[in-house]
């Protein structure tokens, strides 16, 4: 595959993975402001899983994209390997708010609906991050 269209599948599978990194937490804020309604509950933390379960597959189709652009294209330097501790603490992120959602499986409280909103904030810092040291290329 010549190096846009794997660039171009790379970007479409990280976007992709990136809206359920963003979405996950909002369904457990949702999953908190529930309250007492099983029906409710159990709608949202299906919706979770699937979403938990389809990020890691967009996860792991954007991670060998981007593996093959670095052996193959030869893409690289300092700024990357910034870039991909980025990647690894939204990573992080991502599975700590996976753990949340199982936790409601297993009847664990989760943190009130404010301090999800402010969890929820975490990736978008992160992602600006990525995006600035893939644009600017610093080192």
């Amino acid at each position: 595959m010549p190096y846009l269209l794997t660039k171009t599948a790379h970007l479409v599978f990280v976007i992709a993975w990136m809206a359920a990194v963003f979405y996950l937490p909002r369904i457990l804020v949702n999953i908190a402001e529930a309250g007492d309604a099983p029906d409710v509950r159990a709608r949202l933390v299906l919706m979770g899983r699937r979403l938990y379960r389809f990020g890691h597959v967009m996860f792991g189709i954007a991670f060998v994209l981007g593996l093959a652009l670095w052996l193959h294209f030869g893409i690289g330097g300092g700024w990357l390997h910034a870039k991909l501790t980025l990647v690894a603490l939204l990573l992080v992120f991502y599975t700590v708010s996976g753990r949340m959602l199982k936790g409601v499986d297993a009847g664990r409280a989760l943190p009130t609906a404010k301090a999800l909103r402010w969890f929820n904030e975490l990736p978008l810092l992160l992602l600006v991050g990525v995006i600035w040291l893939v644009l600017a290329k610093p080192f």
